[in-house]
């Protein structure tokens, strides 16, 4: 059996273990394997034996908020198991629990060895992902502490400290030494006849800094319980569509995982709070363009989670140029990183600003929370904050010097910096990328909605005339040069982006459906826009491609060349809607929700691009998040688009 990885998360925390419960300590390859907490590996080995061998998997471990599974001893077909192990796993804030349940399945008493071998490697997750990047760690020194029930894993570099305790009930009664730095904690149990023995295990991670006295809960089962009693506060007041099951099905389950995604941040006064992270395995933090869709997606169900966002990122715009990779005077921040790579600056990533698109989004939601909710204290509160990120998108972003929001490669961080980042995204039909300055027609789209609803909100909440009549003509200046100079009237559609020289980036790409949700086209050209997005070499059958089929750029297992994301069809879903296009959105809805029928109601970060006529399942796209807040959001996106239809 090839043993796969079952990730268990909550919040900040996640555990990725095999199909019999262990955790082996893998490196590198892709996929995550161990208990990560802010970025760290708290647990790399986590490796059950009974008598000395690796038990068989009678039921694998299955995908769900705790993970359980059945091991039995090996044996041939003559003589049936001695012994049953059922175990049951799960995750809470900076720890993981398991309960082992040892059953004797003979009529006399029986004996087994069971030992667990343990580590805490403490990688951080950038040494793990499959970039092939190794990184220097002077003075670093790990520890070993043999406690009364259990060990205690220690890592100190520097001023970094961090540590992983490990306890059992009973408690062990060796820790043995195993050659290899793990330690291996050994149980003798005497089975009553048909009897049965229960082990507690907790282990509880502590990241640099973190101080808090963790109440952990005693086993899985009760961590299960506050599991759900957070899912269903999440779906509480929620009106599902009682017309459209597999729509209510899937938006249940995009709510239960914004539940578990939601990660610790702080706000301008020091306020905890609580906001969406991006997504599991690896981007299980704050950023601040996928917080900021998942919230503007799920603000007409869950508006706290919007003000929450909000508070945060203003916390984190940056006030000073060159303090921190891309920092800019009022830019919002991309990404937030709290592992060790980061605090010694061996990634870029601890406060990381390459992103052309935050920015105007952070005044989207502000000025869609105070129109949705009528709630002006956050405007009020942030009125500082927000006058800032357009003072930054007028100056430092290029609207004033260049007519549009500019981006560059920014050399240690990313080449693009709009939504679609990876090094070959914008690119002409052919696959030619362009060099230097970037303008994206997406990024100018969320420019032409930041500066309109910035104005609403200085006329109606800052009684500032002057600055929302300067804010609304640099608005319609802006939709006007747009359609004069990205618009290719030999496609009848906008170019994807212009390089430094003003030249048309002639890739058809499915961006052109942000034009529609940020309302920056006329109405002429968005219908048009809309309809060619329906087209079959744009719609796979699961969704609007993020490049259109027969262009010698595209390639269906591209990420941003081809595949079909659905936080991508949920704003082209809303921008349909918007320009009167109601059937081409239902279409697209409908596209979305079978493919999150398809996969247990929940919609996967990316899907390939291949089209339903050809192969009639949902293909996931490979290096994707298992669980992201923006495709948990996406079908409240749907739900505000199209309704029960």
């Amino acid at each position: 059996m090839t043993d796969r990885h079952h990730l268990l998360v909550h919040g900040a925390t996640f555990a990725a273990v095999g199909d019999r419960g262990d955790i082996s300590g893998v490196r590198g390859g892709g996929s995550p394997d161990g208990l990560f907490v802010r970025d760290a590996r708290h647990l790399s080995r986590w490796q059950l034996t009974v008598d000395g061998a690796v038990p068989e998997v009678l039921s694998p471990v299955a995908d769900g908020d705790a993970t359980r599974c059945v091991l039995v001893p090996r044996g041939g077909r003559q003589e049936p198991p001695a012994h049953t192990l059922f175990r049951e796993q799960a995750v809470c804030d900076s720890a993981f629990v398991e309960s082992l349940r040892v059953t004797s399945n003979r009529p006399a008493p029986t004996a087994i060895r069971l030992a667990l071998t343990v580590d805490a490697d403490f990688t951080d997750q950038f040494e793990l992902r499959a970039d092939h990047r190794t990184y220097v760690k002077p003075g670093a020194q790990r520890s070993r502490e043999i406690l009364a029930d259990g060990i205690e894993f220690t890592y100190r570099r520097a001023e970094w400290r961090s540590c992983t305790t490990i306890t059992a009930d009973p408690a062990p009664e060796a820790v043995e030494e195993t050659g290899t730095g793990a330690r291996r904690l050994v149980w003798s149990l005497d089975l009553a006849p048909h009897g049965t023995t229960t082990l507690l295990l907790r282990v509880i991670a502590r990241p640099h800094g973190d101080k808090r006295a963790l109440r952990v809960p005693r086993d899985p089962a009760a961590v299960h319980e506050q599991l759900l009693a957070r899912e269903g506060e999440f779906a509480e007041g929620v009106a599902f569509p009682t017309g459209w099951p597999e729509l209510a099905a899937a938006c249940a389950r995009g709510l239960a995982d914004l539940a578990a995604l939601q990660v610790p941040a702080t706000g301008p006064d020091g306020a905890e709070l609580s906001v969406p992270a991006a997504g599991a395995p690896w981007f299980l933090t704050l950023l601040g363009r996928d917080a900021l869709l998942t919230c503007l997606f799920a603000l007409p169900y869950r508006p706290g989670m919007a003000a929450a966002t909000l508070a945060a990122l203003a916390a984190a715009q940056a006030t000073g140029a060159g303090a921190a990779p891309a920092a800019q005077p009022g830019k919002i921040v991309h990404e937030v990183r709290h592992g060790e790579l980061a605090h010694f600056g061996q990634v870029p990533y601890g406060r990381y600003y390459g992103s052309v698109d935050a920015t105007p989004l952070f005044l989207i939601l502000l000025g869609a929370y105070v129109e949705r909710t009528g709630d002006t204290a956050p405007a009020r509160r942030l009125e500082r904050h927000a006058r800032a990120a357009i003072g930054w998108m007028l100056d430092h972003g290029g609207l004033t010097s260049r007519g549009y929001l500019v981006h560059r490669a920014d050399e240690g961080g990313l080449a693009n910096q709009n939504w679609k980042d990876s090094p070959g995204a914008i690119c002409c039909a052919d696959g030619t990328r362009p060099t230097g300055a970037v303008m994206a027609a997406g990024a100018q789209g969320y420019a032409y909605d930041a500066l309109r609803r910035t104005a609403w909100v200085a006329r109606t909440v800052w009684a500032d005339e002057t600055y929302a009549a300067l804010l609304e003509q640099t608005a319609a200046d802006l939709r006007d040069r747009f359609q004069r100079e990205f618009w290719m009237r030999e496609h009848s559609f906008p170019a994807l982006a212009l390089d430094g020289e003003g030249r048309r980036i002639d890739a058809l790409a499915s961006d052109a459906g942000h034009l529609l949700w940020s309302g920056l086209l006329d109405k002429e050209y968005g219908e048009r826009v809309g309809r060619r997005l329906l087209e079959p070499d744009f719609f796979s059958g699961w969704g609007v491609r993020t490049l259109a089929s027969g262009q010698p750029a595209y390639h269906p297992l591209s990420r941003h060349r081809g595949s079909v994301w659905p936080h991508d069809n949920a704003l082209i879903t809303l921008g349909l809607a918007r320009y009167g296009l109601h059937d081409e959105a239902r279409t697209v809805a409908h596209a979305l929700v079978e493919a999150a029928t398809a996969a247990g109601h929940r919609l996967p970060g990316v899907l390939a691009g291949y089209g339903r006529d050809t192969h009639p399942d949902p293909v996931p796209s490979s290096h994707t998040c298992v669980r992201e807040s923006r495709s948990a959001a996406a079908p409240l996106a749907l739900l505000t688009a199209v309704g029960g239809a």
